[in-house]
């Protein structure tokens, strides 16, 4: 580098809207290429680590909305099985394929988010407009299932507040019927489009072995080549029930960050399919009343069921001394809940493992010595979050 030059210093954020979020790239540049990087994060203040050891446990899920915000129910359900964990709650097979439906359902809805927005990084608007309306129709589902749409503070430790509805069946069905012409036609607008390839072949690349260093998970490390997946290596909520096939890139670059992302869709929706149609009878929760919050109507007409809801909502049931880990697949990599309990009525150490905050480390190097534009593309394709960064 050549310090006698007329270097510029570039400010990309933090609240650029080509970041996608609230942090700070400082960038240092010889006309359009990129010499270093340095990234800032902390500008949300959120402390939700902290916020989480002062709250009961139930109270904790809405916390989780906020990392990953493009597919809250993965973070809510996560958090579940990890205080059930604790908890040594064994959930049955109904309440596991329902949560596997709406993991799912938000995969995909995280995957439709990120690749439209790489579109549209790209010039290409139209996908992303496509797409949002499939998304809406999955925030249809999540209204149905939890009266919310984007942080939807989803199900309950020990099944869900409500058994899914005919209804919510119904729009489930017709999504898995509609949704295969549209990936279809997104994808024959951008796969072979020839501005795109040009545009993300090449771009932003990490080998797998510099992935695996940083501790990449997720969409981003199985576009690296490293075939890795929660679902498969430590399968979790009855996954091991299902078959479905895990996409593999090979140049970990923007294109292939891309295509693994549009394979995963497929692969979502069939086993969103798969679970419904093979869906077991059952109770949508259980019997738990020390933990499950009881059904209203039992609370406005006997004592018990009273009693344990007055326990639960102010915060006086106290759990099992203990420390688990729990992780679960997330739209963005390994989502990861570390609980410490003290056998208090709070946790006494909580931390959330984001995949977006170990792998946003390597963003620096994936974009050094390209230029501007392409570093807005690797960020799109990385799926960086702001929440999960400030946690």
């Amino acid at each position: 580098m050549d310090e006698t030059k007329p270097y510029t210093t570039l400010n990309l954020g933090p609240t650029h809207p080509a970041t996608h979020g609230i942090f700070q790239n400082i960038l240092k540049m010889d006309g359009e290429q990129i010499l270093d990087a340095e990234q800032t994060i902390g500008y949300i203040h959120r402390a939700f680590e902290k916020i989480a050891e002062r709250r009961p446990y139930y109270q904790i899920t809405p916390l989780t909305d906020r990392l990953n915000y493009c597919s809250s129910p993965i973070n809510n359900l996560g958090w579940h099985m990890t205080v059930e964990k604790l908890l040594g709650i064994k959930t049955s097979k109904r309440i596991n394929y329902l949560r596997i439906i709406l993991m799912e359902l938000a995969r995909i809805t995280d995957h439709l988010i990120c690749n439209s927005v790489i579109g549209v990084d790209s010039g290409a608007l139209t996908g992303f407009i496509y797409l949002f309306q499939e998304r809406e129709r999955i925030y249809e589902i999540y209204e149905d299932v939890s009266g919310a749409r984007l942080t939807t503070n989803m199900g309950r430790i020990g099944g869900f507040e409500r058994d899914i509805s005919k209804d919510a069946v119904k729009k489930i069905r017709d999504l898995i019927h509609r949704l295969p012409a549209v990936l279809t036609e997104f994808e024959k607008l951008l796969m072979r489009n020839r501005i795109f390839m040009d545009r993300t072949i090449g771009v932003g690349p990490i080998s797998a072995e510099r992935a695996l260093n940083y501790g990449f998970t997720g969409p981003n490390l199985r576009a690296a080549g490293v075939d890795y997946d929660v679902r498969v290596m430590n399968p979790y909520c009855s996954y091991e029930d299902f078959d479905f096939t895990i996409p593999v890139g090979t140049n970990g670059d923007t294109y292939d960050r891309f295509c693994v992302r549009q394979e995963e869709l497929w692969q979502s929706l069939k086993l969103v399919g798969n679970a419904l149609e093979n869906l077991p009878e059952g109770k949508h929760y259980v019997e738990v009343p020390q933990f499950y919050l009881p059904p209203k109507q039992e609370v406005y007409s006997k004592m018990e069921p009273l009693i344990w809801h007055f326990k639960i909502v102010m915060g006086e049931i106290e759990v099992p001394v203990g420390e688990v880990y729990h992780s679960v697949e997330g739209g963005n990599g390994e989502l990861g809940f570390y609980l410490v309990s003290d056998g208090g009525r709070t946790p006494f150490r909580l931390h959330f493992r984001r995949p977006c905050f170990i792998y946003y480390q390597a963003y620096p190097e994936m974009i050094r010595g390209g230029v501007l534009s392409d570093a807005i593309l690797t960020m799109s394709s990385m799926n960086v979050i702001a929440g999960e960064l400030d946690a």
